[in-house]
């Protein structure tokens, strides 16, 4: 296969930042007088939205309250504002792997659920030094990944077909993202999830280090 393109998932694929939301949230359940999550449990609490994450976190018994839902949400959103770069930072190897396709004159873009603000905070403050042709993040009026619509935006952005176009994700909401909009979905195993979830989801290959994507473009 001749790939033209890489998008890449953000959290868990780009960056780490699990401590910084996760412990955003835990100052939330804090304010709210609810149990705090450790932060290894928020390797399953992200990934599919700020709203998710929230209704993840929180104690069974209040999920269904949409109203504290919502206040939490916003809660939560401040309180990231005040911490999204304390402890965030680059996978190792990722670096190397954006040096590696901007020599080799590929095309990059970003699709995530985090919000866009943040998601643009995140590209400027670690990522800034790369050309990505897109960065797209949870906004209003595009559904979160793993719907088809975001990705169309990113695959028409970029003008390549979708087959040729590598996908690059932690979880299963990214393979399902992927085998939706019809790229080549690649799980990777530094991030949040596990090999399992990846592989059931639909990963048509899995990398252990970011330079093995490479392998895919040579």
């Amino acid at each position: 296969m001749n790939f033209k393109a890489v998008v890449f998932d953000m959290d868990g694929t780009l960056l780490d930042t699990l401590a910084d939301l996760g412990e955003a949230m835990n100052r939330v359940l804090v304010q709210h007088g609810f149990p705090l999550q450790p932060l290894d449990a928020y390797r399953h609490h992200v990934g599919s939205g700020a709203g998710q994450l929230v209704a993840r976190a929180l104690p069974a018994h209040v999920r269904a309250d949409e109203a504290l839902r919502a206040r939490c949400l916003q809660d939560f959103l401040r309180e990231y504002e005040a911490g999204w770069k304390m402890r965030t930072g680059l996978y190792d190897g990722v670096p190397e792997l954006l040096d590696a396709l901007v020599a080799r004159g590929i095309p990059m873009a970003v699709l995530t659920n985090k919000p866009q603000a943040f998601a643009e905070l995140c590209m400027s403050e670690f990522l800034g030094r790369w050309d990505f042709s897109l960065t797209l993040g949870q906004m209003p009026g595009v559904p979160v990944k793993p719907d088809p619509a975001g990705p169309r935006q990113v695959i028409s952005h970029l003008g390549v077909l979708p087959g040729e176009i590598l996908y690059l994700g932690d979880t299963d909401v990214d393979m399902h993202t992927a085998v939706n909009a019809g790229m080549f979905p690649v799980g990777v195993l530094w991030g949040f999830r596990e090999e399992d979830e990846l592989r059931a989801a639909g990963a048509a290959a899995i990398i252990e280090h970011p330079m093995e994507l490479m392998r895919f473009l040579d």
